[in-house]
């Protein structure tokens, strides 16, 4: 099923995707997604809560979205009782403007529809939201954005260790807690503790 063209406009004027469900497993959609849509220019935010801290591609993955961080479009790469818990916490989050709930084809929950259509907020389900942009070659100028994450130590010494990488640089996943990840919007959007400090020292 093709969306909606009236969706073109709206996709070339957003600048950020996220991308929940995507991870490290390389064979899943979800992963694949993200250096595609990536391509196109957009800046894209995959979520997983496991795989928080790696990267797919250079791209850094958040364990989940922080307070503070808009969501212009929320891609759902999800079972569908997953989803419809994101689509909760989404409705339950205030947003300037609402997002694009983008299902993609697996992830529909018919529960979640109508709470969305309830709340008069724009979705889509039956397409793939990479397809689209293909057949409707959307694409952007693309936002090359150092990324940051900050681990615990390795020696229990209850250290942090911060580094900062370059655009679409790929770092091996962490093997210590994360404390945060993120790129420089997040770091100057995001409300959690991490990013708040790191400002208040400018």
């Amino acid at each position: 099923m093709d969306a909606s063209k009236d969706l073109i406009p709206a996709l070339r004027a957003v600048t950020s995707i996220h991308v929940f469900g995507a991870g490290l497993n390389a064979e899943r959609t979800s992963h694949t997604a993200v250096p595609e849509l990536r391509q196109r220019g957009w800046r894209v935010v995959p979520v997983h809560p496991r795989d928080g801290g790696a990267c797919i591609d250079g791209v850094p993955i958040r364990p989940t979205v922080e307070e503070g961080t808009t969501v212009e479009v929320a891609v759902l790469f999800l079972a569908p009782e997953r989803a419809r818990a994101q689509v909760r916490r989404l409705l339950m989050t205030p947003h300037e403007t609402p997002p694009l709930v983008w299902f993609q084809p697996g992830a529909e929950d018919d529960i979640a529809l109508e709470w969305l259509r309830e709340a008069g907020w724009n979705y889509v389900h039956a397409d793939c939201i990479v397809r689209y942009s293909e057949r409707h070659n959307l694409s952007r100028p693309s936002i090359e954005s150092p990324w940051y994450r900050q681990i615990s130590d390795e020696d229990g010494s209850g250290c942090s260790v911060w580094t900062a990488h370059a655009c679409d640089e790929h770092a091996e996943p962490p093997t210590t807690a994360v404390e945060w990840v993120g790129d420089l919007l997040d770091l100057k959007t995001s409300t959690s503790s991490v990013p708040t400090y790191i400002r208040s020292l400018c």
